[in-house]
């Protein structure tokens, strides 16, 4: 099976991937970016000149203009755009409005133009946080409770788009049908230097920023096998309504740096950390580091999250999270974001 799709946030991460793997399985389609003249000439550099089966349109997520014309002749809607940011914004309306706002434009274009099927890129951010306890199990019954002062404005303004989305389909969407996909840290191979803040975990490993790990850790799952799942749910009938988890294991960033050693060797690893930053050590680095407060949180937390619904209803699988970390760590080195 294959039509026409949108693919909003061309240039992201995952949006990225999966338009090379739609082109492979004989898609059209059809990609935003906030600006075409930066934007298309790397596009079809990286996708090797497809001709008409590529169309490149501006877009904002807060403005209507190009929306229309982007959706015009589209079956389907993967709505891979979204605010994402390494630092923490000093009002949270900064990521949450736009996440909300531009998640509702995209359905109401989609819906105008008699698009089939519309596929969000939520997170794990939806699901796992605000809840008591420093480990548990979640699952796509579970949601973030935004209530919990600990929250972060990121994962607000996933679960705030996320609901707001069904919320919007369940009154407004008629025929339209939704289905969202939640994943947890995104790491794989990054194709230039221009790399998303989810890889930044590995970054700051390699280069030597953190003098040990800190006591925190996160899902991992590859971005190749994300765009995966978002391929099953463009084209696999009868999934309306449904929210799939993508996760691997969880990692502490201690897993994670023993990862790189092992599968970069001494050469490349030489400032990776060996040991776990203690607790004391933790608070004066959080002090001197400001960018690091919005983890404070997260120290000693395992949220493990359960992804068996995806491979039930989907087949899908993923691949080792070390392959995922090691060959995120080559690429930064190949593209000059991480020197060693």
């Amino acid at each position: 099976m294959a039509g026409t799709v949108l693919v909003t946030g061309g240039t992201g991460y995952i949006a990225g991937e999966l338009i090379k793997q739609l082109l492979a399985r004989g898609w059209t389609i059809h990609t935003t970016v906030r600006s075409k003249a930066k934007s298309e000439t790397a596009l079809f550099e990286r996708f090797g000149q497809p001709g008409d089966r590529l169309k490149v349109f501006e877009a904002e997520l807060m403005s209507d203009t190009g929306w229309a014309e982007a959706n015009a002749g589209c079956t389907h809607v993967a709505h891979v755009a979204s605010p994402l940011s390494s630092r923490t914004p000093k009002d949270e309306n900064d990521m949450i409005v736009p996440a909300r706002e531009g998640t509702l434009r995209a359905l109401r274009f989609a819906k105008a133009a008699g698009v089939k099927r519309f596929v969000q890129t939520s997170s794990i951010a939806a699901v796992a946080y605000g809840r008591k306890g420093k480990e548990y199990t979640v699952t796509e019954a579970d949601w973030t409770n935004v209530d919990d002062p600990n929250v972060t404005p990121y994962a607000k303004s996933k679960t705030i788009a996320e609901r707001a989305a069904r919320e919007w389909v369940a009154a407004e969407g008629g025929d339209l049908e939704f289905v969202s996909v939640n994943p947890v840290l995104v790491l794989g191979p990054v194709d230039s230097g221009d790399f998303s803040p989810s890889v930044e975990p590995v970054k700051l490993l390699l280069n030597g920023s953190v003098p040990r790990a800190p006591d925190i850790g996160f899902g991992v799952v590859d971005t190749r096998d994300v765009a995966d799942l978002h391929v099953r749910c463009l084209e696999q009938p009868s999934l309306a309504g449904e929210r799939f988890i993508a996760a691997g294991k969880f990692m502490k960033m201690i897993d994670v740096a023993d990862a790189l050693r092992a599968g970069m060797g001494p050469s490349n690893t030489r400032k990776v950390p060996r040991k776990t930053m203690p607790a004391w050590m933790a608070s004066m680095f959080m002090l001197i580091n400001p960018g690091f407060r919005s983890i404070k949180n997260e120290i000693g937390k395992v949220r493990h999250s359960d992804a068996s619904h995806a491979e039930k209803v989907l087949g899908w699988k993923t691949r080792p999270v070390e392959e995922s970390i090691v060959d995120c760590g080559r690429s930064l080195i190949e593209h000059g974001v991480v020197k060693v």
